[in-house]
């Protein structure tokens, strides 16, 4: 299929207005192995804007390097934190004679932190987009749980604190009917980063201080703990459809902290759970591009934890392109070029999958670790990617930086998957010297 095929068979813009301008702050593999790809499969150029732009270079030097497809692809310099440098950095691209004048058709990031911005740079051009209310209210927990609650769709124990104020200044937390245990966690944060379950009083103060101690500048936020499965529902829409893609299960580790071990997609978004998620995003506003929703199930109710308003991330996203046999990158990447997705995306529904994350239980400086390897076992292909060097050391974080490698197996039986993945962490050592 060449560059014309892929525009009619997308209902792409003219072949003339071909630009994509895509925000990132640090590498991630949802860009460098599928978003750029993708890019190049439907002949976009991108301009890629990050205030990162010589790890990025770096990241796709090495990805070129291991025969990886990227698109024809400019890395400029820009503080996309600030919208208003965003819109600026665009305006002033287009604005200059040939190649690019006039060529923009989409403002894209994968980002939990630049979907604002590029939400309203988005608008700005008049370009297709999310709504960048949406976009706020996702991002910021308070205000994802004051939207649910005016919306009448769930409500929730929760109190912000704003930086140097601490709980005994605070008139919720100062008084009576604090619901401990309670979740403390960073109000815009991402990867449970800071996110830890205190039991009462003196402990929600000891770590506040703690945080602060590291960052003084964060707000925070004081929620009811839910208790109960956790699971995942990956979306994907245009503003008009919305997919319900996939489900996860998600295992995570002990209290005090919630970091994800291993992932287990289900058989099929579960019912009634999957209809009240779909209700709750609707009332965010939340229906364009792709959505990584986690909730706690309880009984026959779907309990909202956080929502992050793009594809999920730590490799989960490029296994369930490849498991679901369909263009998934692609179809996130159409959805911002204005094109309407298909009502029936045509995935597969017999793919199984485990994502299995491999921690460090202690700091220290990784002394041995398996090599990155692909094989098939038994009907089951186990994809292993180192997530740290050897030699690298590192404190202990409590978060997925912990992360040592991530094992993909993938299949249709989960017994042989489960199995697969047993025996290849019983057949590896991961050592972690002081």
């Amino acid at each position: 299929m060449n560059e014309n095929d892929l525009d009619g068979a997308f209902g792409l813009p003219s072949k003339t207005a071909t630009r994509l301008y895509l925000l990132a702050l640090n590498p991630t593999d949802s860009v460098t192995e599928g978003f750029l790809p993708a890019a190049a499969r439907l002949g976009l150029a991108v301009t890629l804007l990050t205030d990162q732009p010589d790890a990025h270079r770096r990241a796709y030097e090495r990805h070129a390097s291991a025969g990886g497809a990227l698109p024809e692809l400019d890395i400029a310099h820009c503080d996309v934190r600030d919208f208003r440098e965003v819109i600026g950095h665009i305006s002033a691209d287009m604005s200059v004679p040939g190649a690019r004048a006039g060529r923009t058709v989409a403002i894209f990031t994968n980002s939990d932190h630049l979907q604002v911005q590029a939400a309203l740079a988005a608008d700005y051009f008049g370009l297709p987009g999310k709504d960048w209310r949406a976009a706020l209210r996702t991002k910021n927990k308070a205000e994802l749980r004051r939207s649910l609650a005016a919306a009448g769709v769930d409500t929730l124990w929760c109190a912000e604190l704003a930086p140097g104020q601490v709980p005994s200044d605070h008139p919720r937390l100062a008084g009576p009917g604090v619901p401990y245990p309670c979740v403390l966690k960073p109000r815009e944060g991402v990867a449970s980063e800071d996110v830890v379950l205190v039991a009462d009083a003196d402990e929600l103060a000891e770590r506040v201080r703690e945080i602060r101690t590291r960052r003084p500048e964060v707000y925070l936020v004081v929620e009811e703990f839910l208790e109960g499965p956790l699971q995942t529902l990956e979306t994907i829409g245009d503003g008009r459809t919305l997919h319900a893609l996939a489900a996860f299960r998600t295992d995570i580790s002990a209290p005090p902290y919630f970091i994800e071990e291993r992932l287990e997609l289900l058989p099929a978004p579960p019912e009634p759970h999957t209809g009240q998620v779909l209700d709750q995003l609707r009332a965010l506003g939340v229906g364009f591009g792709a959505c990584h929703t986690e909730y706690v199930v309880q009984g026959d109710r779907a309990r909202l934890i956080e929502v992050n308003y793009r594809a999920i991330g730590d490799q989960c996203d490029l296994v369930l392109a490849e498991l679901l046999a369909i263009p998934l990158f692609e179809h996130i990447l159409r959805t911002h070029l204005g094109a309407a997705l298909p009502t029936d995306l045509g995935a597969r529904a017999d793919g199984r999958v485990r994502m299995e994350y491999v921690m460090a239980d202690r700091p220290g400086r990784l002394a041995a670790a398996p090599a990155a390897s692909v094989g098939d076992h038994d009907g089951v292909r186990l994809d292993y990617r180192p997530l740290r060097e050897i030699g690298e050391e590192h404190p202990l974080y409590g978060t997925n930086r912990d992360f040592l490698g991530v094992l993909r197996a993938t299949g249709t039986d989960q017994r042989r998957i489960d199995e697969a993945v047993a025996g290849f962490l019983a057949a590896n050592e991961w050592v972690i010297a002081p």
